[in-house]
């Protein structure tokens, strides 16, 4: 069931940029179904700006149907433009699913000041993503990226167990790391278990140093404080998510599937959260840092393996 958000003068009326990926109709479930086993209240999508990369085959591909999709499913108003989009709402969700328009498409909705989540990831570029993040400070505008990966239930349980635990000492995390051209190295896919491991291990990695072949990439990340965390990205196989967060006590496996709440509706809550409060538990320098971890990660792997320094 859902009810016309004339009728609801309460919800946050919410705009989204970049209707070309699956986690457009994912959101827009949780928001509009008041039926839904996982309904997240408080909030509708009301305007929408379809977007969409010519040369990136991902998301032409995806870009008409997921549009119709919204339009005709959940009577959401399509617009001509990013800024049409930020007039019309209170909150925006930013989800192109190209990583390289996500610094113009900011700077178009920043004079607003509206909150934005920005869906993975956050940049392709680090030089791009400290832009981006200067901007938003200097117009005071809540941002918060991440993958929702990082907020799976399974991965929650582990990391809020502590009392008898000790503090994590490292981690090791796996997922599909499948490579495409306009999303280089890691940025495409690996950003899931890259998400997982600093929601894990925090700030403070200073080098990383990966190895490839064709069916997988292992990345391997020293922290400043002497721990390890380590990605394995396979392209042959196994193309599930999970990982290993070792404590002081114990080592303890992270089972993503385990929990039946999708792990887009545990996302959803966090994004919900920064457009009613304006502050997110991701602070950016996080983000900055994941940014260029990735970018690290990336050139140890077109130089053979070398150590690359953050």
């Amino acid at each position: 069931m859902m009810i016309p958000v004339e009728q609801q003068p309460h919800l946050i009326r919410i705009g989204m940029i970049g209707l070309d990926t699956s986690h457009v109709t994912a959101f827009a479930k949780l928001l509009h179904d008041t039926d839904g086993e996982h309904y997240i209240p408080g909030a509708r999508i009301v305007a929408a700006f379809p977007g969409g990369s010519p040369d990136f085959e991902r998301s032409v591909s995806r870009l008409e149907g997921y549009t119709n999709e919204l339009r005709e499913q959940y009577g959401v108003k399509l617009v001509d433009s990013p800024e049409a989009v930020a007039e019309q709402c209170d909150a925006i969700l930013l989800e192109s699913v190209d990583g390289r328009v996500h610094l113009e498409q900011f700077r178009r909705i920043a004079p607003f000041g509206k909150p934005v989540f920005i869906d993975k990831p956050f940049t392709t570029d680090y030089a791009e993503a400290v832009e981006l993040v200067r901007l938003a400070e200097r117009e005071s505008i809540p941002v918060m990226s991440c993958s929702a990966l990082r907020y799976a239930e399974g991965l929650t349980r582990v990391l809020e167990d502590t009392r008898t635990a000790g503090s994590v000492i490292g981690a090791e995390f796996y997922g599909p790391l499948e490579i495409v051209p306009t999303q280089p190295g890691l940025f495409w896919y690996g950003i899931h278990t890259v998400e997982m491991l600093y929601r894990s291990m925090g700030r403070g990695c200073v080098e990383v140093r990966t190895t490839t072949h064709a069916d997988h990439d292992l990345v391997v990340g020293q922290w400043a404080d002497g721990r390890i965390g380590v990605i394995r990205g396979n392209r042959r196989g196994n193309k599930q998510f999970g990982g290993i967060v070792h404590r002081e006590n114990d080592s303890y496996f992270v089972d993503v599937y385990a929990n039946g709440k999708p792990y887009y509706a545990s996302l959803l809550e966090q994004i919900m959260q920064l457009f009613r409060s304006g502050s997110s538990k991701i602070d950016l320098s996080e983000t900055l840092e994941i940014i260029r971890f990735i970018e690290a990660a990336n050139a140890s792997r077109d130089s053979g393996g070398v150590k690359v320094l953050l």
